[in-house]
């Protein structure tokens, strides 16, 4: 279609001034200007809105402006957009870490004290509409060649059976040719393992004949005290800790072998907080065994919390040690064993099994842990699926349950190669775990190869895409501003009106209570096509307005009084004088997203009966399908214009 202005519209845009504005400007730049107002006329005419939606950004105070690296839709209908220290050093060496609470009703905001750096975090929402969030930051990385101290890894061993020992951040290590290393971080070691071998009787009594010791363990980064190739070593070596007296000193020592100046990545912190909606507070809870950044959070279907993946402590990827989190005792135990890259894609699927789709976030060797994946977690069993496109270029893809979630496909969209790879890749997938030997088929192709791509489902069974770049955290002015509805129905894309600001790594999209999107964040390298201006956080906050909100107007659908939660037999009735119009019921689990990953989302089908002036829904009773927490009901007309939704718990 010719969208060029027409001359009688051009004189209309530049009125009798027409004379003077050429005579200004050069012949490119005049017609950029009318080609921009001509755009900016088009997009405003209700027949547009009507076909492709419409933008519009938030106004922000600007002392509310926060780098959004996550953002979640609380069961309140407020947005929770955590950034830490929000990828800024400075914020972070000063411990000045942000959260801000914004009601995208009222439009108002809330600063929330933020305990910990919850920079690059993982959070899922919990049965009773808290929001777990769980590990951070507790070094920024240090890139090569800026790394001036040997450093690294040690391990403390501790061979006490009868106490743990806890050495404080500062102390000293020193190897057995002298050479001290400094500890960065608090560490506790836990006392060692007593097991008798052989016991005997004697005088009536069970007496040990023999006993074994064995040495407990943990992990510190250390650091040497002075810059100097005499500290770098690649040979394992017992280390002294300075100090420790008496038996202290021979029970407890430090072991490394790889102390060097490469390049040192970020680590992650154990620390886990349920944030609490009501009080609006971060509620310290145990935390996790393992430090984690950039982990993945899961809800399963009994409402425990899976946490997966992560860098540790020392920056290493954890090796595949994942762990659970009981909402009911606010700890911590042990998970089944399997290794994933970090931010894995993993979705609850109908019979428990989780599908790692082969979405991730980045960190991990390229040929480890990237092929998708079903994980049976009871028998720890991961059978790998085939089929998928472009199979090399899954990291910052994004993934999601297509709606409705009883139907049990799972689509896959764009991403990029591992690292800085300058590829990218147009390839969606479906797979559908209904079949019984399910495999990854190609869907219709993106406009062009695109990473960080936000996906978000929308109440009338279709799913909106927006933003990302083609090159790696936007790089050489690579931002899309495009965005577009795919249908599952019709397997095809449609276009939607183009948003205005671009949004690559460190974005996030999620749907709002009133059916709007709203898009956060973004982190580009550089500002510039050239590279040479180095990038600014998007701190803009733009909602989407869908195209069923331009075509009703002020007439949708609406849900009158109700119950807050869903009675013995899944069901809650609601009074509505729009019960003749209404022909479909969805729940739909708020988001918890970034880096691209939101494992949170899903769409359920409902069953739906009505009378004259009332609607009954009936939800799913299997909890694979809908795992416990709070949810949107949205029930919808025969034109797919949606209500407003009202919040119900699951239990």
């Amino acid at each position: 279609m010719d969208h060029r202005p027409s001359e009688k519209l051009r004189k209309t845009l530049l009125g009798g001034g027409a004379v003077m504005v050429l005579a200004a400007l050069n012949a490119p730049a005049a017609l950029s200007f009318i080609e921009e107002r001509y755009h900016a006329y088009k997009i405003a005419q209700p027949g547009y809105k009507r076909k492709y939606g419409s933008w519009a950004k938030v106004a922000v105070p600007d002392e509310y402006r926060v780098n959004a690296i996550h953002a979640a839709l609380l069961r309140t209908g407020k947005v929770l957009l955590i950034a830490g220290s929000g990828n800024d050093q400075k914020k972070f060496d000063s411990g000045t870490f942000e959260t801000v609470l914004w009601d995208p009703a009222k439009n108002t905001f809330k600063k929330i004290p933020t305990p910990e750096d919850f920079f690059c975090a993982g959070h899922t929402q919990l049965p009773d509409g808290r929001l777990l969030v769980a590990g951070g930051t507790a070094r920024y990385e240090i890139l090569d060649g800026e790394v001036k101290k040997a450093g690294g890894g040690m391990r403390v061993k501790n061979e006490s059976p009868d106490k743990a020992i806890t050495l404080k951040k500062g102390t000293v290590f020193r190897s057995p040719s002298g050479v001290e290393y400094v500890s960065k971080f608090d560490v506790t070691v836990p006392k060692a393992q007593r097991e008798f071998e052989v016991s005997y009787f004697e005088s009536g009594q069970m007496k040990p004949w023999n006993t074994k010791v064995t040495a407990a363990e943990a992990r510190v980064f250390v650091e040497a005290r002075q810059e100097g190739a005499q500290a770098l070593t690649t040979e394992a070596a017992q280390y002294e800790i300075v100090g420790l007296k008496g038996a202290d000193a021979d029970n407890v020592y430090g072991l490394a072998q790889r102390l060097t100046t490469e390049k040192q990545d970020f680590q992650g912190i154990k620390a886990a907080y349920e944030f609490d909606p009501r009080a609006e507070k971060y509620i310290p809870v145990a935390p996790m065994k393992d430090a984690r950044w950039y982990p993945t959070l899961v809800t399963l279907d009994d409402g425990r919390v899976l946490a997966v993946s992560g860098l540790n402590d020392v920056g290493d990827v954890v090796p595949g040690d994942n762990e659970i989190y009981d909402p009911t005792t606010k700890k911590w135990s042990k998970g089944p064993f399997r290794y994933f890259p970090t931010y894995p894609s993993l979705f609850l699927t109908k019979g428990g099994k989780l599908l790692y789709s082969g979405s991730n976030a980045g960190y991990g060797p390229a040929e480890k842990g990237r092929e998708p994946g079903l994980w049976d977690l009871e028998k720890n069993t991961f059978t790998r699926i085939g089929g998928l496109t472009d199979p090399d270029q899954l990291e910052t893809s994004a993934s999601l349950m297509l709606p409705p979630v009883q139907d049990q496909k799972v689509m896959v969209l764009g991403g990029g190669g591992v690292g800085e790879s300058p590829k990218s890749t147009a390839r969606t997938a479906i797979i559908d775990l209904s079949e019984a030997s399910p495999v990854f088929r190609d869907g219709p192709a993106l406009p062009q190869g695109t990473r960080y791509l936000s996906s978000v489902l929308l109440p009338d069974d279709t799913v909106f895409t927006t933003g990302g770049s083609r090159e790696y955290r936007g790089r050489s002015g690579s931002d899309i501003l495009k965005a577009q509805f795919y249908s599952p129905a019709a397997n095809a894309f449609t276009a939607a009106a183009d948003p205005t600001v671009g949004r690559n790594y460190h974005s996030e999209a999620l749907l709002l209570p009133d059916g709007r999107v709203a898009t956060f964040g973004s982190d580009p390298l550089f500002d510039d096509k050239d590279n040479t201006k180095l990038g600014t956080f998007e701190q803009r906050i733009e909602v989407f307005t869908p195209p069923y909100l331009h075509k009703a107007g002020a007439d949708r659908p609406a849900l009158g009084e109700g119950p807050q939660e869903i009675d013995q037999n899944g069901r809650a009735t609601f009074r509505t004088k729009d019960a003749a119009r209404i022909t479909r019921a969805r729940l739909m689990r708020p988001s918890a997203v970034t880096h691209t990953t939101d494992v949170e989302q899903r769409s359920i089908a409902l069953g739906l009966t009505k009378t004259r002036d009332s609607v009954t829904v009936r939800v799913p009773q299997d909890r694979t399908l809908v795992p416990p927490g709070w949810y949107m009901l949205f029930v919808t007309d025969g034109d797919g214009t949606p209500s407003e939704a009202k919040w119900i718990q699951v239990g």
